[in-house]
């Protein structure tokens, strides 16, 4: 908490849905070199070393993949992750490797748009992009 306004929240995690969130986990565990947390079967967290903010994962049986780009009537996609690269092609080399899926449509040539193994959209990007 911040020492000038007690009041003030902190920002720990932003939480993923997921139909399987153990092997949600462990991929973005994977991808970013944090530790998982395994608090049950139906709640994990990924946590980077420094105790900054991280990903918690939660089961959700009714979780339904966002469409990337937006389509009307489909799924619309509530948020996504971005994180920066120094290659670009390795880093998304890995992340295909660890289960990620490129999407078909790739807005920008310095930034790459995957999916995770749930469907979640997330970019890696340059530095500079």
């Amino acid at each position: 908490m911040s020492a000038a306004d007690p009041a003030m929240p902190v920002l720990t995690a932003t939480v993923l849905q997921s139909p399987d969130p153990v092997r949600l986990a462990r991929f973005w565990g994977a991808l970013t070199g944090w530790t998982v947390h395994e608090d049950g079967p139906t709640w994990l967290r990924v946590r980077p070393a420094d105790g900054g903010v991280g990903l918690s994962v939660q089961y959700d049986d009714a979780y339904q993949a966002p469409t990337w780009p937006p389509a009307p009537g489909t799924q619309g996609m509530q948020l996504h992750l971005d994180l920066q690269v120094e290659d670009l092609g390795a880093a998304t080399a890995r992340a295909l490797e660890l289960g990620a899926t490129e999407a078909a449509f790739q807005p920008q040539d310095d930034v790459r748009v995957l999916l995770d193994p749930d469907g979640h959209p997330f970019c890696l990007f340059l530095p500079g992009a």
